[in-house]
C-alpha cells in the first residue's frame, strides 16, 4: 500500500483530497477555464453537489483500494486554502492529471505540482512508465508536457467538456526522467 503522503514543493503543498475539501473544490472547480478541456464524463454544469460526490463516490475509495492519489494544492503562503487538484491514477494511458483555479493559472505552479508527484510516480510508486492524455487546444498542459521532457506518442479523437477535439497522448519513461533530473 502507498497512502498518499503531503508532498512539499518550493511555494506548494500537496495535502491528500480529504471529505472536508468538498466545499473548497465546489467553489474553486466549476469555471469554464477550469473544465473545458477535461474529459467529458465530468458534469457540465456541474452541480451544487458535485465535489462531494466526486470525493465520496471515486477519488477516496480510489485512493483506499491504492489505485489512485490525489492531492489538493495549496500556496506554503495561505495553506488553508485549495487552489486546484492534482493526481496520479493507475489506468492504462491515463496516469496523470490535474486542475487549477484560474486565478493562479500561468504562475508556474502547476509545474511544481506535476513535478512533486511524477517523482512520487516513478520513485515511490516504482512505475516504469508515465503517460498523459489532453486535448490538443489545451496549450498550457501542452507546454507542460513539452517541458518536462514527456513527448507525444499518439493523437485520436476525444470527447471533452468543450466539445470534441484531437487528443494527444503523452508519455515520460522513468529512464528519461531520470536523465532530466
Amino acid at each position: 500500500m502507498h497512502p498518499a503522503p503531503t508532498l512539499y514543493t518550493e511555494r506548494l503543498i500537496l495535502h491528500p483530497l480529504e471529505l472536508a475539501d468538498a466545499e473548497a473544490i465546489q467553489q474553486q472547480f466549476p469555471h469554464w477555464d477550469v473544465v473545458r478541456y477535461l474529459n467529458v464524463l465530468v458534469p457540465w454544469p456541474y452541480p451544487a453537489d458535485g465535489a462531494m460526490t466526486y470525493l465520496r463516490d471515486i477519488a477516496l475509495p480510489a485512493m483506499a483500494r491504492d489505485e489512485e492519489w490525489h492531492w489538493s494544492i495549496r500556496l506554503k503562503s495561505a495553506p488553508d486554502q485549495l487552489i486546484g487538484n492534482v493526481s496520479l491514477m493507475n489506468e492504462q494511458d491515463n496516469n496523470r492529471g490535474f486542475w487549477l483555479a484560474p486565478q493562479w493559472q500561468g504562475q508556474g505552479l502547476m509545474g511544481e505540482a506535476s513535478a512533486a508527484v511524477t517523482e512520487y510516480w516513478f520513485e515511490t510508486l516504482g512505475r516504469p512508465l508515465l503517460r498523459v492524455p489532453k486535448a490538443a487546444p489545451n496549450i498550457g498542459s501542452r507546454k507542460l508536457s513539452e517541458r518536462t521532457g514527456m513527448r507525444l506518442i499518439h493523437i485520436e479523437e476525444g470527447d471533452f467538456v468543450s466539445g470534441r477535439f484531437p487528443k494527444e497522448l503523452w508519455e515520460i519513461t522513468r529512464e528519461e526522467w531520470l536523465q532530466l533530473r
